[in-house]
């Protein structure tokens, strides 16, 4: 069971968070950026095996956004913080 540090409520199961995705996405401006550039920010996405930063959303707490970084091969969750904070000190 994975469990998650929500920076508002504290620790909790993974079965009050839903995964939302890329943490590290930049939403383009859809007025300026061409067909072709859309496409790639809604359909394609790297599969990264390895320490990932991610957006989790913790549906059944608080309903807030929380930044969580994990290994995607061991699961192993290594910091989480708040979307725009950083994690461990570091820059996520």
């Amino acid at each position: 069971m994975l469990l998650i540090n929500c920076p508002w409520c504290g620790e909790r199961t993974q079965s009050e968070f839903a995964y939302v995705g890329d943490a590290n996405v930049v939403r383009p401006d859809p007025d300026t950026v061409s067909d072709q550039e859309w496409i790639n920010y809604i359909y394609i996405r790297s599969n990264p095996k390895g320490v990932h930063d991610e957006l989790w959303q913790h549906i059944a707490g608080c309903r807030c956004f929380v930044k969580v970084r994990r290994d995607t091969v061991s699961h192993e969750i290594i910091g989480t913080a708040a979307p725009a904070g950083k994690i461990d000190g570091r820059e996520a």
